[in-house]
């Protein structure tokens, strides 16, 4: 069997790198030594299925070319190699594919049906988003813990924690039905009090958790999507708020959850009290056709099957018009009162025409940004048996992008090699829009995750770590609100819990402080490229754009570490390497 060669990442072998705007041309070279005639096929398979076999031209006695002109539609493609080797009589087929990477240097395969494709993203426009936002530290606050000003307006059937220091829980039923839910109280007042401390700390823009009427204390089952929930305060709270965040030069992006509403909301009215006029008290209502009724009223679609979330159905135009078409919408209303962007909840239960519409409008306010909450590789993602269409143009400026946080804990305590952590740090390169790859939403914790203090074992030389790894990828780091504190927590609610403003860990708060500082320093951090290297405890990279270069090296091992610049592999890049990232590293520095 002949010596294949063909790597992705290198321009030796493709040209260009990663994904590509619709009618790119492509270039591609495949090697192979043997001392056999061959025949080699480009085999590109389409998203429907549909697969061509093109033959490659020898170019010399061991490299075939070709090049690729064809991919008119967005998306994203499979392609890999059929090597047809000729020794006298006979006649050997195989084939050249990724490995379970999905990018780089592949392997051989004897049997079609078991590659691993290479894949190769199209995209219809460049996602430029604001400057303010690439260059932004945000800080997400989950609402009732983080802090209270004035006293918290009371409502039916809720109970409110004796002291901020109480510990979070549900009160459930047998069932596991929450009854009641528990507050602690925190309100808008409350984060305008605390806008000095975060302009301290080093943040730059705030991300609010939903914020409108609700029941719950977590406020994602919208009651109503044009009054701010009443606990929280009142809507010259929140313009109170919008002004005072951008005289300190600091922005604001809300949490749009249009998947699903509550129960008890004015457009489904499960209790009776708004009125009568919800879906569930009358196949009459305005919002009937928004749900979608097996057996009515009570057998109706729900977010995962929780009977306290009904589905919307967006596709229905009434809704569409009412979240972003009409002149009076929800996005309108709240985009008028100046905030800066949306991140959209569970963005794989919005439609990519829903998120469309939704982008369409934002295009009326150019400063705002767009963001989806995705839990994998957005330029990969499968949705109800659909591929989604969110980075490739008109949709989502950007994805939470969990995948990193993956990478960071699985460095830091989930035995990931810097190798393969390099490697998929790499594969998303490849795979995003280079854009979309720098607007990333990075987080190493949110309020859907155990808190980042808990997972590091409370060991703060990780933290150091984990805080310097999400300041310094590519993207736009976020902070849930309290990791700087040193506060810790499992699942929700432990992971929700109050503000310690009286016991704040000062060691974990220089930490975050300091990567803030050496983020803001240092422009190609928002908008530099990166080359990865690694050695077998160290993990590093050069972030570099058109004015400078910076090189990060992290110490994975439990003690000092020689490092050499002998000793570090490179992974390929899309910018050719120069003498200068070698130079800087040609001494050898003690990590500690």
């Amino acid at each position: 069997m002949a010596q294949i060669t063909y790597n992705s990442w290198l321009s030796a072998y493709k040209r260009p790198f990663g994904a590509a705007l619709i009618g790119t041309n492509f270039e591609f070279d495949l090697l192979i030594d043997t001392p056999h005639h061959v025949e080699v096929n480009f085999v590109i398979q389409f998203e429907k299925g549909f697969k061509s076999y093109e033959k490659m031209t020898a170019t010399s006695e061991n490299n075939f070319h070709f090049s690729l002109n064809t991919l008119s539609e967005i998306g994203f493609y499979r392609y890999y190699f059929q090597i047809i080797e000729f020794d006298g009589p006979h006649e050997y087929r195989y084939f050249y594919g990724a490995t379970n990477i999905g990018g780089g240097l592949g392997m051989t395969y004897s049997d079609e049906a078991s590659i691993i494709p290479y894949t190769q993203t199209i995209f219809l426009k460049k996602e430029k988003a604001p400057d303010w936002y690439r260059n932004a530290v945000f800080y997400q606050i989950f609402p009732d813990s983080f802090a209270q000003k004035g006293h918290a307006n009371q409502k039916d059937d809720i109970f409110f924690y004796g002291k901020e220091t109480d510990k979070p829980y549900y009160i459930r039923e047998q069932n596991g039905d929450i009854t009641h839910w528990t507050f602690y109280g925190g309100n808008l007042q409350g984060v305008v009090s605390k806008l000095p401390y975060l302009k301290t700390l080093g943040v730059t823009a705030l991300y609010l958790n939903p914020i409108f009427e609700a029941r719950s204390t977590h406020r994602y089952d919208t009651s109503d999507y044009m009054k701010i929930d009443s606990i929280l305060g009142s809507e010259a709270d929140f313009k109170a708020l919008v002004t005072a965040l951008h005289q300190n030069d600091m922005r604001l992006i809300l949490d749009g959850v249009f998947s699903h509403v509550g129960r008890n909301s004015k457009y489904f009215d499960f209790d009776g009290k708004s009125g009568g006029l919800g879906a569930y008290q009358t196949d009459k209502s305005p919002y009937f056709d928004w749900f979608s009724f097996n057996h009515y009223p009570d057998d109706y679609k729900s977010w995962w099957g929780i009977k306290d979330l009904p589905t919307i159905d967006k596709t229905k135009t009434s809704f569409q018009q009412f979240i972003y078409g009409d002149a009076d919408s929800v996005l309108d209303k709240w985009n008028g009162l100046g905030i800066d962007g949306w991140r959209l909840d569970v963005a794989d239960e919005l439609p990519d025409t829903f998120i469309k519409g939704i982008r369409d409008t934002l295009e009326r306010y150019p400063e705002q940004v767009l963001i989806g909450e995705v839990w994998e590789d957005a330029s990969r993602k499968i949705a109800y048996d659909q591929y989604r269409k969110y980075i490739y143009g008109d949709g989502l400026h950007a994805t939470m992008n969990y995948p990193f946080r993956d990478i960071i804990l699985g460095l830091l305590v989930g035995g990931l090699s810097p190798e393969l952590a390099a490697k998929k740090v790499m594969q998303l390169s490849e795979n995003y829009p280079r854009d979309v790859f720098l607007n990333n939403f990075n987080n190493i914790g949110t309020h859907d995750t155990e808190r980042i203090l808990s997972l590091l074992d409370h060991d703060l030389t990780k933290l150091n770590l984990a805080v310097g790894l999400l300041m310094t990828l590519p993207g736009v780091p976020s902070i849930y609100y309290g990791d700087e504190a040193g506060m810790t927590g499992l699942k929700d609610p432990d992971n929700r819990a109050f503000f310690p403003w009286d016991s704040i860990n000062q060691d974990s708060q220089k930490i975050y402080q300091n990567w803030i500082k050496i983020r803001k320093s240092i422009p190609a951090l928002a908008n530099g490229d990166i080359s990865l290297f690694y050695s077998d405890k160290i993990f590093g990279f050069v972030r570099t754009d058109e004015t400078q270069s910076a090189i990060f090296i992290f110490n994975l091992a439990n003690e000092g570490v020689l490092v050499n610049a002998q000793d570090m592999r490179f992974l390929a890049q899309p910018v050719e390497f120069t003498p200068f990232f070698v130079g800087a590293l040609e001494s050898i520095y003690k990590l500690k």
